[in-house]
């Protein structure tokens, strides 16, 4: 389907003991490398690249990990002319029926399609100081406010940090970070993510097909659904 896309990464792993597929967004660690991963903004085969790596894992009955880190979806004509839409919408569709258990990380920025495409998970976990939203705040001020430099407002409006969705039922856990932030310890910061890891897939690899699936389901279905309990 076209070429590799380097936004994307995946492979086979053990969680404690337990084989498991990883698939995650990469930025790149300097700037060659950053242009090369188009910053951790995937094409349209980088997201077909990382439904391959679940396909197989559903088919060996591997539980699903997924590590988010982008600004959103490759956003030039050259992502919209190999159907950046499409595949978004694949991933979303096929991620709602697998069979295994899907637990999803927010490591640093969940943006848009982008994150969503490989944030379609029983749980969605996200780490102390991370984000993940709809849109950029500096996008959101642009749009609202016709204002960039009004970022601050519009993530504020927004409730993007993990604090915010927690209290709104969007993702389930938060892993805290060591002081200063994951990469002033990513050994400490690792074992962390492994420890909730390791506790929420225990609550899910009990569970038959059918039930991983209705798990699913009704995570999404009540997102954004709020009560009028003492309203007339």
């Amino acid at each position: 389907m076209f070429a590799d896309d380097l936004a994307i990464v995946g492979g086979l792993a053990k969680l404690n003991g337990v084989p498991v597929t990883v698939v995650g967004h990469q930025r790149g660690k300097d700037t060659k490398d950053n242009i090369q991963r188009f910053f951790g903004s995937p094409h349209p085969e980088g997201f077909r690249k990382a439904l391959r790596f679940m396909q197989q894992a559903n088919k060996f009955g591997r539980p699903i990990i997924t590590f988010i880190d982008t600004k959103g979806a490759y956003p030039g004509d050259t992502a919209e002319e190999r159907n950046q839409s499409e595949a978004i919408a694949r991933n979303l569709r096929e991620m709602a029926v697998f069979g295994v258990p899907i637990i999803c990380v927010v490591i640093g920025e969940g943006g848009s399609g982008g994150a969503l495409a490989l944030g379609l998970g029983n749980r969605v976990l996200m780490l102390e100081n991370a984000i993940y939203s709809v849109i950029s705040p500096n996008g959101a001020a642009s749009i609202l406010w016709k204002d960039a430099s009004k970022a601050d407002q519009a993530a504020e409006a927004m409730k993007i940090t993990a604090k915010h969705l927690l209290e709104f039922g969007v993702i389930e856990d938060i892993i805290p970070e060591p002081f200063g932030g994951a990469h002033r310890d990513p050994a400490t910061q690792a074992e962390a993510i492994r420890e909730a890891l390791w506790r929420h897939l225990q609550e899910l690899i009990s569970m038959s097909p059918d039930e991983l699936r209705d798990d699913r389901f009704a995570k999404f279905r009540k997102v954004g659904r709020f009560g009028t309990a003492g309203l007339e």
